[in-house]
């Protein structure tokens, strides 16, 4: 009885758990430090999509050791890791239509107070949106590097962090900015500075040892990269612009194997990774700011002629992108600016009101990734 009564409990569990026997882990690799707001985005991801699948699937966040920034689109395609974030502005050639729209984040200088406080939360789900629904050029782009795109984490407006005051026209005059996108390069030149391209990963020796004078970067990644140290003075009010980072981008033979269903619980732990890292970016400024005010760093207010520099700029930029880009192989950035802006106009109305990250990624979710089509999206 006893024989019959273990054999009858030992199926049950059979039964129970035998989807657990073929649990599958995906490694996920950031090429951020330990404790930063992305690599927290990455850990919600994980505990999402191990609660919707009852521990079906798994991921493993790796933060910098299996991929640095640089390395992780060329380690996506070749299956280093099942799931990276992706930098495509560090890859001009591979992702030209892609970075379009993040060489565009300055739109947002022109938006007035309606963008104010909610920059990333507002042009990271534009852009994932623009990508997944109307942008089937960006996705082949992706396809190219053998991987899908799934959603995107976006940053507050970005700053001039220094190792001196940076205040004035004078001061940008001949200055050595570390920059992450041609926008920011183009302004640096734009100023009279000198823009200086150099992997993430890289900024906080450069920054120490001299090398560079400040780093246009989030006021939050100050402290994401351990740069406080070396950065003394903070100057708000310009270049701006957001950076928009691929977050969850998979592997497209990792993607293919996955069941419909654990692709479902893959975006819903997309969009819980999109708001769990980008409204720490967003409500994390204010918090940065005065901490590193104690510390002793200036923060200062860009000059007005600055300002007026900056104004001036933005105007012919985005004027002069769409034939930039049209000689890199973009045939329509007109129209697919125009329909980005509707995009971003919509998510600023949409997140205004939004008071924590378990409502944005709520809005996220019911707004964007619940709709994307797992069936057919990236197969």
């Amino acid at each position: 009885m006893k024989l019959m009564k273990s054999a009858l409990l030992g199926c049950a569990a059979a039964l129970l758990f035998g989807a657990g026997a073929q649990a599958r882990e995906l490694t996920f690799a950031i090429g951020h430090p330990p404790g930063s707001y992305l690599i927290k985005g990455g850990e919600d991801f994980a505990a999402t999509v191990s609660t919707e699948t009852g521990g079906d699937l798994t991921a493993k966040v790796f933060p910098m050791s299996l991929l640095n920034m640089a390395e992780t689109s060329a380690g996506l395609r070749e299956g280093l890791a099942d799931i990276g974030t992706v930098m495509s502005t560090y890859f001009n050639a591979e992702y030209p239509h892609t970075n379009l729209i993040l060489d565009a984040s300055m739109l947002l200088n022109t938006m007035g107070d309606s963008s104010r406080g909610v920059e990333g939360l507002a042009y990271a789900a534009a852009m994932a949106e623009f990508i997944l629904t109307k942008c089937p050029e960006c996705n082949a782009e992706f396809d190219t590097q053998n991987q899908v795109y799934t959603g995107a984490a976006g940053t507050p407006g970005y700053a001039l962090n220094c190792t001196k005051p940076v205040v004035t026209m004078a001061d940008l005059s001949g200055a050595r900015l570390r920059i992450g996108g041609a926008n920011w390069a183009r302004w640096s030149q734009a100023v009279g500075a000198t823009p200086v391209t150099m992997s993430g990963n890289e900024m906080l020796e450069a920054l120490a040892q001299g090398v560079l004078d400040c780093i246009i970067l989030s006021v939050p990644d100050v402290q994401n990269f351990g740069m406080g140290a070396s950065v003394k003075h903070i100057t708000l009010g310009a270049p701006g612009g957001v950076y928009v980072a691929s977050l969850t981008n998979v592997n497209k033979d990792t993607w293919t194997e996955l069941s419909e269903a654990q692709r479902t619980a893959f975006m819903k732990g997309v969009a819980k990774a999109s708001a769990t890292a980008t409204w720490a970016y967003q409500s994390g400024e204010a918090e940065v700011l005065e901490k590193v005010k104690a510390s002793g760093v200036e923060v200062h207010q860009a000059d007005p002629g600055v300002a007026a520099a900056t104004a001036s700029f933005v105007e012919s930029d985005l004027a002069g992108l769409v034939g930039a880009y049209s000689e890199k192989g973009v045939s329509r950035g007109a129209e697919m600016l125009a329909d980005f802006e509707g995009l971003l106009s919509k998510w600023v109305g949409l997140v205004k009101d939004v008071g924590s990250a378990e409502a944005l990624a709520d809005l996220y979710w019911t707004e964007l990734y619940s709709k994307v089509d797992v069936s057919k999206h990236g197969i």
